[in-house]
């Protein structure tokens, strides 16, 4: 037997480590899962990571050892989005 899907969700506000605010398996992730697509919010599936933040209880920060994992997500999904961060000067490209 498989073990149900699961999703989390985390807000990033720029001053505090990212903070899970919703976590579901099966039936609820599904939700969470479409509730983020209508609203453009960028998805990552990654079954472990989730499995892991999933042990957090809502209004958690994230812990200190994923701090760079999930940096490289939310930069990767503000990337894909056109956002950068205030300051961030692009690179000039080599020739």
């Amino acid at each position: 037997m498989h073990k149900p899907r699961e999703a989390i969700a985390l807000v990033y506000d720029g001053d505090q480590a990212p903070t899970l605010t919703a976590k579901g398996e099966g039936d609820l992730a599904e939700q969470i899962i479409e509730l983020a697509m209508a609203y453009e919010v960028p998805i990552y599936e990654n079954a472990e990571l989730a499995s892991v933040l999933a042990r957090l209880e809502l209004g958690d920060q994230i812990p200190e050892a994923l701090y760079r994992t999930i940096a490289e997500i939310i930069a990767f999904a503000w990337y894909l989005k056109g956002k950068r961060p205030d300051g961030f000067v692009e690179p000039e490209e080599e020739i």
